[in-house]
């Protein structure tokens, strides 16, 4: 069954309608192909309607969609004979952050990406898409093997951010998302970031820190939760939606700051009508980023990753 957010009730309404007239149709009753067309027509005009004119707090909740296209689902779309690599040598295996070996279009590639989860047993079993320190410091070993070994890198992001416990505190979670996004600066090989859903602060900038950094149009990267500013700023969480607004945390927004480098068109109505569609838009955007850089030797790349996101801090002081 099909999940709506609050602001897609009137759609539900609409769907629920000519759900109920086919029914009527397949058990034998009367014909009504040409009320369900009309009402088709009159949903599909609706969502494009809705779409259109998103609140960065409305695009916010479609970023977190239940059903929009995971981490895994972009792995198993995208990257052939995929082989795990569990640990960070030093205390466990973060199953948030997900990572292996594989080949992306015919070329050997590391995959990195942190995973919610798609239901309640696997949302558990992944933190909910919250990595712990040994997490980050599985994402820095593989980022560091891909360099040894000449691998291009290919990141899924999708967090609210890491996990803030007790536990991920004593075990230095600062630390080690700082170490990560050393790994990623210094990397001498192609690295391409896509934000698949949620950029939730330093958690997702672990991963992130590469030569090109893609959103999805209905994506949000933010250095903290629309929730999270509200009750800090205004002590109320339920001044989300301004907060929201304030953070400028949609793909349009980052785009025109050139707080990224592309935005990947989605599906009407988001990701989470087409899965399958946008997890092969995302791949053709990759393989059009990859190609350039696999020109360029390690000390370029570096250097100019470098200067990349130098050169945010100098426009934002300005």
């Amino acid at each position: 069954m099909r999940h709506f957010l609050d602001f897609e009730k009137p759609l539900a309404e609409l769907e629920g309608q000519i759900e109920e007239l086919r029914r009527t149709t397949d058990a034998g009753g009367i014909d009504v192909a040409d009320e369900i067309g009309k009402l088709r027509d009159k949903a599909e005009k609706l969502l494009a309607a809705t779409y259109a004119k998103l609140t960065p707090w409305q695009k916010a909740q479609v970023a977190r969609h239940p059903d929009r296209p995971k981490c895994l689902a972009y792995i198993a779309g995208l990257i052939e004979d995929f082989t795990p690599l569990a640990g960070d040598r030093a205390f466990a295996d973060d199953q948030a952050m997900v990572g292996g070996l594989g080949r992306f279009r015919g070329r050997n590639v590391m995959v990195l990406g942190i995973e919610k989860g798609t239901d309640t047993e696997s949302r558990i079993q992944h933190n909910f898409g919250s990595p712990r320190p040994e997490g980050y410091r599985k994402a820095r070993r593989l980022m560091e093997l891909a360099g040894r070994f000449n691998l291009p890198i290919l990141t899924f992001v999708d967090t609210a951010g890491a996990f803030p416990g007790v536990e991920a505190e004593a075990r230095g979670q600062a630390e080690a998302i700082a170490r990560s996004i050393e790994a990623g600066l210094e990397a001498p090989v192609p690295f391409i970031a896509t934000i698949i859903g949620e950029g939730g602060s330093g958690g997702a900038i672990a991963i992130a820190s590469a030569d090109r950094v893609m959103m999805l149009e209905h994506s949000i990267y933010s250095v903290i939760s629309p929730e999270g500013c509200a009750s800090i700023l205004w002590r109320d969480a339920a001044q989300a939606s301004t907060a929201a607004e304030a953070l400028r945390l949609t793909a349009e927004d980052l785009k025109r700051l050139n707080l990224v480098d592309s935005v990947v068109p989605e599906p009407m109505g988001g990701a989470q009508r087409d899965p399958a569609g946008m997890v092969a838009a995302v791949g053709d955007r990759i393989e059009a980023c990859l190609e350039p850089l696999l020109a360029l030797d390690g000390a370029t790349l570096r250097a100019r990753r470098r200067e990349k996101f130098l050169e945010m801090g100098r426009t934002g002081l300005v």
